[in-house]
């Protein structure tokens, strides 16, 4: 399989203070193949938000290289970066981050029309997203008149409605119960498996991490396990 979006021998550092540094990353490299169900997992502080910011060009690395699709992109500048992230990448997280004044079907429009899409069209690519989200019954509710696992259904379409080449989630089943988690869980890996669409999500849920292909274990900044041993091994139990 050929790698969709790969970190290689990224470094990060923040500056909190005068004499006050934290190395968030330490010279690592992630590989994602393409159609991939990932999770990344580790202690916090471990850096594996800061590795989600750089796959998702939400960041620049310091030093080392980041590309998707074979295409360098950690060095286009931001306008080309804001083009990228709306078209072929989206983001799932934790808080949902809905707009409470507009209906579902305006929350996940809205991520097509920042892409391009005239109203019309992204109306339309909304409510396909939305149904196939299992959310067909609820267009017009505001994110008030749903409930957590509901919103996050809509955060999931708007992630999708663009039919971007990887989906990425921070903690995506952090605010919700066990019976919302189990579902949103079921329904990513659905998505992956019936449109191709790899997924990266960082979490500290290990039922999420049992559901993804394999799991990318990161301490101090720094991949101790990419998880592909254990991916292979299961392979071929199952062959």
């Amino acid at each position: 399989m050929t790698a969709i979006i790969e970190a290689t021998n990224v470094a990060k550092m923040y500056q909190l203070g005068k004499d006050n540094h934290v190395h968030a990353l330490r010279g690592t490299t992630v590989s994602i193949e393409s159609g991939e169900m990932v999770a990344i997992m580790g202690p916090s502080g471990s850096g594996k938000s800061t590795m989600m910011h750089m796959l998702g060009c939400l960041d620049k690395p310091d030093s080392g290289e980041v590309t998707l699709s074979g295409r360098r992109v950690d060095t286009l500048v931001n306008g080309h970066l804001a083009r990228l992230r709306s078209q072929e990448i989206g983001f799932i997280f934790q808080g949902f981050n809905l707009v409470p004044t507009l209906s579902a079907l305006e929350n996940v429009a809205l991520a097509a029309e920042y892409a391009g899409k005239s109203r019309k069209e992204a109306s339309q690519m909304a409510e396909e997203a939305l149904i196939k989200v299992g959310l067909g019954d609820r267009l017009r509710h505001a994110p008030s008149e749903l409930s957590g696992g509901q919103q996050q259904r809509v955060a999931i379409a708007r992630a999708m409605v663009n039919k971007p080449a990887v989906i990425l989630g921070d903690e995506p089943t952090g605010d919700l119960d066990t019976a919302s988690s189990q579902e949103i869980v079921a329904m990513m890996r659905h998505i992956n498996k019936t449109t191709g669409t790899t997924f990266v999500l960082v979490t500290h849920n290990p039922e999420v991490g049992e559901a993804c292909d394999r799991i990318i274990t990161m301490r101090d900044g720094a991949v101790i396990d990419d998880g592909r041993a254990a991916a292979d091994n299961a392979d071929e139990a199952v062959a």
